[in-house]
């Protein structure tokens, strides 16, 4: 049983709408207030060899790519930490600082505990106006499917290629792009956490629409054997890319580096090159 099943109770009990998006959504004062929260164990999350630093910066960066997604600027961040270990905390709080400093948020405060495991929530907040709030919802057909980098280099370092475990081990979350393409007009938008297939997967889920990918247009990991590389870019988590859709009409958005993958299609259903592709990436599993 994999997460996605799971939503499906969540749904039941406070509905669909509340499920669609990277961040819940509040009305705030003529802007919209954006609310996030992950929570992250060493042994799911947290890959070996992570510093205490890494591991205060990436807590905060999932967190902040979730803000990016809605196009928001994110403000406050609270850590809840269950700490297996005292000696640890000053450098994971150090990293998750430099992260928030990093991204115009501030490290508000948050709780502690003991545990087994080290286990990390981060919530944050952010704000965006009214009118450039972008959310999951909202392609059309004839839309341009496109991503902010390179995919693929997370997966790639999991697997043994050290030329990219920074990209895995300090992610960074694009929030001046996500910003930026806010106010551009696109239509769609979310961040690539656990790999591009299955999050156009989670779009789908969100619009009558399809979506047609090519996956030779997609930059790959160099230094690998393109297959496997291909394979890493498609279905590999944790590069936190932004993935969003947008007309034609408003490609490229000034700016933002980014790369035309595909279109939105009439058809309900994801395709990498012409095929369905199998619903598959990063995903919690429960027995």
């Amino acid at each position: 049983m994999d997460e996605r099943v799971l939503k499906e109770i969540v749904r039941e009990i406070i509905g669909t709408e509340q499920t669609l998006d990277d961040c819940a959504v509040f009305s705030f004062g003529g802007m919209f207030l954006v609310a996030t929260t992950d929570m992250l164990h060493e042994t799911t999350d947290f890959p070996g060899g992570m510093t205490d630093w890494q591991v205060g910066w990436m807590s905060v960066a999932v967190t902040l790519s979730d803000i990016a997604a809605m196009g928001a600027q994110p403000s406050i961040v609270l850590l809840a930490i269950g700490l297996d270990n005292g000696d640890r905390l000053r450098e994971i709080l150090c990293g998750a600082k430099a992260c928030c400093d990093s991204f115009g948020a501030e490290l508000s405060g948050g709780d502690l505990d003991a545990h087994q495991e080290l286990t990390i929530v981060s919530s944050g907040i952010g704000f965006v106006e009214e009118g450039a709030v972008i959310r999951r919802r909202g392609a059309v057909p004839g839309d341009l499917i496109c991503i902010t980098g390179p995919l693929g280099r997370a997966q790639a370092a999991l697997e043994g290629y050290s030329r990219y475990s920074q990209n895995l081990l300090e992610p960074i979350p694009r929030v001046a792009e996500g910003k930026r393409l806010a106010t551009a007009g696109v239509s769609s938008m979310m961040d690539i956490s656990d790999g591009l297939v299955l999050s156009l997967y989670d779009l789908l889920d969100a619009n009558p629409y399809g979506y047609s990918i090519d996956s030779f247009l997609l930059p790959i990991p160099e230094g690998i054997p393109p297959e496997k590389s291909r394979e890493y870019a498609l279905f590999g988590g944790g590069d936190f890319e932004l993935l969003f859709t947008c007309s034609p009409d408003y490609y490229p958005v000034s700016g933002v580096d980014s790369i035309i993958v595909g279109e939105v299609i009439k058809e309900h259903e994801v395709l990498v090159d012409r095929t369905v592709a199998p619903c598959r990436g990063y995903q919690h599993r429960w027995k």
